[in-house]
């Protein structure tokens, strides 16, 4: 026979053995399809020297102060990220509340009642004197424990910190689409005033030539027809030009509101296009899986769905918890805190469900299917990461084709025109012709404009795919929101 002291030394340690127990599975990361190399990427030039990430500010790249400017705005006003920057906090909340499970809860009380009860049974045609009122006072001092014998707490501290660090990986996605989204108007706004003095000089232009056709007309050298044609064309630009000005408002609105300032009180000068887009580093698909900040979210919500199975399994298995009270009671407030008015408790409390009418099996399979649709969901993620590469890659590679042919264009229809224009003025073409190389010569500058917009445009979505220079170990590891502390760490404070 052991003795008591034995007996409970093996106690301790059979609880210190039960409490390491963790049900359910421990997290792997599925597999997703990932090919050896970007597709389009045939022909696609590099950064030099031949970086596998972007790093820094990506916008930089651009070399446009202004862009810079706008974009650093961001981080500091934008009330979508700072949404979303609350619910990361809100999620790092989450992890500290879920670590209070590992210790024990303490509470303190006092009371003092005063009360009244009869002194014994009141029968019929009986009168009896009731006692008189009494006086109770106590103090009291009560702890509990449940002990995390099968893991429900580490579990749900396990899921809490993937959550909080899938939260993150939201608020840096949220970031990049911002700061690209802010590009891009940026970007064809420069477009629109670039289209807009090719108009301007287009307009001069043809001011010019309608002051010469008038001219000719008065010395009866054409007919009124080249008048009205060239009165016809003037009024079309100039409308056209006209039009632009509303495309180029809604931008500079949708750019104010981006970085946090109402449109009424945001103006951008006009100025050319002049940015082109740099050479980008597309790197190896394999290390897209931990560039992309959305990746890295759909990754975390599969360790946390993955957690949330050993929560619902724990509720399979017993719960103990130790309990603890001890204070102080008497009829007198001057005898309160005394020996003989103490009074304590101490003892453990082993509970177990028995029939659930199957809420336990089905909490089970609703956490497996939470999980399966997380699996799904990150390899759907990972598929359109890889989509969008390719996409952006092709559209670079061909676009630049295409503008270098549209500069090509571009020459020969100025050529055209000033040959015609020369031509008309010694009376050997119509004005029609004029006309018709002119407006061929319009179309042709506006498309190489917007070549160069959509070249643009195709480097900034190239960018947001390839992730923007993030990486999934900038995010918090558990240590880090254990302590509450911040993310991202160099501009969470000003998003408070």
């Amino acid at each position: 026979m052991t003795n008591p002291e034995q007996a409970l030394r093996l106690g301790f340690i059979a609880l210190a053995v039960l409490s390491a127990c963790t049900v359910g599975p421990d997290y792997v990361r599925p597999t997703a399809e990932t090919p050896a190399a970007f597709k389009e990427s045939q022909g696609w030039k590099t950064a030099q020297p031949r970086d596998q990430e972007l790093r820094g500010k990506w916008w930089e790249a651009y070399n446009d102060p202004l862009l810079n400017e706008l974009v650093e705005q961001v981080s500091v006003s934008n009330q979508n990220l700072a949404q979303a920057a609350a619910q990361f906090r809100q999620a790092r909340a989450l992890v500290q509340s879920a670590r209070a499970g590992y210790l024990p809860s303490l509470s303190a009380g006092a009371s003092a009642a005063r009360s009244q009860s009869p002194s014994g049974f009141i029968g019929q045609n009986q009168n009896v004197n009731a006692r008189g009122p009494s006086t109770s006072y106590s103090v009291s001092l009560d702890a509990t424990w449940e002990l995390d014998l099968w893991g429900r707490v580490r579990r749900t501290v396990e899921s809490n910190n993937a959550g909080a660090q899938a939260s993150a990986a939201d608020l840096q996605a949220l970031r990049l689409t911002i700061e690209a989204e802010l590009a891009q108007d940026y970007f064809q706004l420069r477009a629109l005033d670039t289209q807009k003095q090719l108009y301007d000089d287009t307009i001069a232009a043809y001011q010019r030539t309608l002051t010469l056709t008038q001219n000719q007309y008065t010395a009866g050298i054409v007919a009124k027809v080249d008048v009205i044609q060239a009165q016809t064309q003037l009024k079309t630009t100039q409308a056209n030009a006209l039009d632009i000005g509303v495309q180029r408002a809604q931008l500079e609105h949708a750019i104010a509101a981006l970085i946090g300032k109402p449109a009424s009180t945001f103006t951008l000068t006009a100025a050319r296009l002049t940015a082109s887009p740099p050479p980008l580093p597309a790197g190896l698909p394999s290390g897209l899986l931990e560039r992309r900040p959305d990746i890295a979210a759909a990754e975390r919500r599969m360790a946390a769905a993955n957690a949330q199975i050993g929560v619902a399994k724990a509720a399979y298995y017993p719960s103990l918890t130790l309990s603890a009270s001890g204070g102080f009671q008497s009829s007198t407030l001057s005898n309160l805190l005394t020996i003989p008015s103490r009074f304590w408790s101490v003892g453990p409390d082993l509970a177990q469900a028995l029939f659930d009418g199957g809420l336990r099996r089905a909490q089970t399979d609703q956490a497996i299917a939470a999980y399966d649709a997380n699996v799904a969901g990150y390899r759907q993620t990972v598929l359109t990461g890889f989509k969008e590469v390719e996409d952006n890659l092709v559209a670079l590679r061909i676009l630049e084709d295409e503008a270098a042919i549209q500069d090509e264009a571009v020459q020969n229809a100025r050529q055209s025109v000033l040959l015609t224009t020369n031509q008309y003025k010694a009376g050997i073409v119509s004005y029609l012709n004029v006309v018709l190389v002119q407006a061929t010569a319009l179309v042709n500058e506006r498309a190489a404009v917007e070549i160069q917009n959509r070249r643009l445009a195709a480097s900034v979505l190239l960018v947001k795919a390839l992730g923007g220079g993030w990486n999934a170990s900038d995010l918090p590891t558990p240590d880090d929101l254990a302590r509450g502390a911040s993310y991202p760490r160099d501009d969470a404070a000003q998003m408070r």
